[in-house]
Parts: C-alpha cells; structure tokens; sequence
C-alpha cells in the first residue's frame, strides 16, 4: 500500500510540475517597465531565476538607463565586472553621455567613462556600427577642457573626425550633432587661452543656425572673456539668431502651397538625384473626415481645429530623425497660446501600448496621436509634416531633419509665422 501511495504521489507531482512550470523571468518583461527604479527592483528579486547567458543583457540595460538618469553609483555597480555592451547599447551610452554633460554637468564622470569606452573601442571589445567615436572624442575634449586640462582636451579635440569633409558630424541623422561639436570645440579653444577663435566658431554657428539651446552658456562665458564683460550679449546674440531666423523664413516662404486643392501628394528631392523627387504622403480628404486616437485611446477629429494653424508631424519609435526634431517643435509650441497653434506628433505603424510605453519612458512632451495602419495620409516617409491654416488648407509640408534644434525651430516657427500672415491677408482682402 505504502509502495503504492508513493508512486501516485510521485505521477502527481510530476502531472502538477508539467501543469504549472516554473516561472520564466526574461528581458521582454524587463524592457516593459517604464522606470528605472523598478527595472533594478524587478532584476534583484529574480536575478536568481535568470538564465546565466541573460544576466549581462539585464546589467548592460540597467547601466544604460542609471546613466541617463546621472547615477554614475548606480552605472559603475552595473558596468563593471564582465558587464558587455551591444552595439545598442552603446548608442544609448552616447546619448546619456552627452545629457551628462549637456545637463548635470558630470564632467569627471565624463572624462573617465568616455575614456574608458575609447580605449574598447581601440582594443576592439566594443563596435560602433552607428559611427558614434566621435562623440565620445568631443565630450572626452570638452570635458577635460572644463577639468582644466586643456592640452589633453586639445589633443583629444585635434584627432576628432569633425576635421574631415562628410564626416558623421554633417550626416543630419542624430539630433544636433554639428552643432554639439562646435559648442564642445569652442569649450576646449577657450580653455586653451584662444577665445578668439571659440568666438569666431559660435557667432559663425548661431548665424547659420548650427546652433541649440546648450550653446548660449558656452557663448556667453567666452564673450565675457573677449569682450570684458557680458554687456551687450543678448543684444549681440539677438542679432546673429535674428539672421538666421530671417534666412530659414526666406526660404520657407519659397515652399508655400498657393492652390491646396485635394487630392494633394507630398514629395521631397530623392539625395544625389538631382531633379529628381518621391513621394511622400497623400491627402485626399478634409480635415473633418480624419480621425486618430490619442495614446489613451481618446478619439480626436483634425476638424475641431480649424480656426488655429494645425501641424501634424509623422514618426515611428525606431526613427533618429524624427525624435531628433521634437526639441524644435517643443520650442514653436511653447512660444504660442493654444488658441493659435495645435501640434500633434503622428505615431504610425506600431502597436499603441508600445508606443505608450516608449513616450513615457523618453519622455515625450508633445501631443501624441496614433494612426497604427497609416491611414489618414498614407505616409511613406518620416518624418514628415504637415501644416494646415485656420480653414482646413494645407499649405506647408517638409520632411527630414533640418539638423539642428534651433534650425528646425526657425523652419517650423517660420512656416507658422508665414500661415497666420497670409490668412490674415486674406481676410483683409475679403473684408474690403
């Protein structure tokens, strides 16, 4: 009998085992997980139930995002030891990188971590398919040139690949890349003693719109040096972006659609073909006949806008561009009231608890809407943007990233300018 109830007990557990498996602990659960915090809560309550060949996914993820967030304690406790980063990985690093610098001002922490990385890169134990080197080179100048160390910063800065025609710097595809460089290069030519030429290199930026927001600072502290005192700064600095605003306006005037008759069909030059164009979105249907949800799943008909300028702006998670340009849109949006101006950024193609998840964890600011099928303008390029006027009309649309934060503000604040003035021409005219 006792042989008997130990084998029933025995097909009973191995039934109940075969039932109810032990829980599976994976990164894809990981990477759902908005914040950081409870990313490293998550991973010290089942690292025990992790397969050994993805705990270095989990540390590398979580060394990546405690960066992003300044915690130099938090990156050091993950990335050392056998901790390896994937080509991903390391582009994440880059951007963190450069918030560390742009932001908290961590330039030790700078200084030695991109150092480190360099030095991987040169012994080949880590890759660089996104050609992110140089990054890693101005921000190792830059911020040795803030320790005081400015002969290493100039040495650093003197091998740079930003010295060589087409270089990574000049692609447009990475937010504000040029005009990053050339704040770094101006932060190591001042600390050298040649504010001069750190002068010269940023009125140069911010007149032909290479510029961004990190900039002012850096120009800020070199004309005090050049010039004894920060008076008249703004006034000076008013005048170079003043410029640059005025020549992005001339040539946006250019772009303006005069007849938007429906149905009407985007297009952009095709690169290295000269005269040659692809199409780029197609809008047949007006305003009040499109709808889109929002990321909470709230219906919202472009119609109810007519009376503002709309702008309408398409992107997908995985495109560079597209969230590189975001910085000068939220510029444009914070300089008008809600009764002038509505922008949306358009997410297309992907699940909308994914896209959720991504904007949260970014974060993102702007407006969102979700068009997953693509099919209110039957987009196929981004990003690509479409601005309409007070009645429904289109009359800009522009796709790619104009390279820098401050030129993508001029483009678009430009567009918006031009909008409202011709249609209060129009009505004008109409009330004569």
């Amino acid at each position: 009998m006792m042989k008997k109830l130990i084998l029933m007990l025995l097909i009973s557990s191995s039934a109940w085992a075969q039932q109810t498996p032990a829980k599976k602990y994976d990164l894809q659960d990981f990477m759902k997980i908005e914040k950081v915090e409870d990313q490293d809560k998550y991973y010290q309550e089942h690292k025990a139930n992790l397969a050994e060949k993805d705990v270095n996914s989990f540390r590398a993820e979580l060394a990546v995002n405690w960066l992003a967030k300044g915690n130099v304690a938090k990156f050091d406790a993950y990335q050392s030891g056998a901790t390896k980063f994937n080509p991903l990985h390391f582009l994440n690093l880059t951007y963190a990188l450069e918030k560390l610098f742009d932001e908290k001002k961590q330039y030790a922490a700078v200084a030695k971590y991109t150092g480190e990385l360099l030095a991987q890169l040169k012994q080949g134990t880590l890759t660089d398919p996104f050609e992110r080197k140089h990054i890693l080179m101005d921000l190792n100048a830059a911020a040795n040139a803030k320790l005081g160390k400015p002969e290493l910063a100039k040495a650093m800065i003197a091998n740079s690949p930003a010295k060589k025609v087409g270089c990574a710097h000049d692609n447009g595809y990475f937010k504000d890349v040029k005009s990053n460089y050339l704040n770094r290069y101006a932060i190591v030519m001042a600390a050298a003693g040649e504010q001069n030429i750190a002068f010269d290199t940023l009125s140069k930026a911010f007149r032909e719109a290479d510029s961004n927001p990190y900039m002012v600072a850096t120009f800020k502290d070199v004309y005090k040096k050049v010039k004894g005192s920060d008076k008249g700064f703004d006034q000076y600095l008013k005048s170079l972006t003043d410029e640059a605003y005025q020549k992005y306006y001339h040539k946006v005037e250019k772009m303006y659609v005069e007849s938007p008759t429906l149905p009407l069909t985007g297009t952009m030059p095709i690169a290295n073909q000269p005269g040659k164009t692809m199409n780029t979105f197609l809008a047949n249907k007006p305003l009040k006949e499109i709808t889109m949800n929002t990321l909470d799943g709230k219906s919202v008909n472009l119609g109810d806008y007519n009376g503002k300028v709309l702008v309408i702006d398409f992107w997908t998670t995985g495109c560079t561009p597209c969230l590189a340009a975001f910085a000068g849109f939220e510029k444009v949006v914070g300089e008008y009231k809600k009764d002038e101006l509505q922008l949306f950024v358009v997410n297309l193609f992907e699940p909308q608890d994914e896209v959720k998840l991504f904007a949260a964890k970014k974060p993102i600011t702007l407006d969102i809407l979700h068009d997953e099928e693509n099919k209110a303008y039957d987009v196929t390029a981004t990003p690509t943007k479409i601005i309409f006027d007070s009645m429904g009309n289109i009359r800009f649309f522009s796709s790619a990233y104009a390279g820098s934060t401050d030129r993508e503000y001029y483009k678009l604040k430009a567009m918006v300018e031009i909008t409202k003035a011709r249609a209060a021409k129009a009505s004008v005219q109409q009330g004569k």
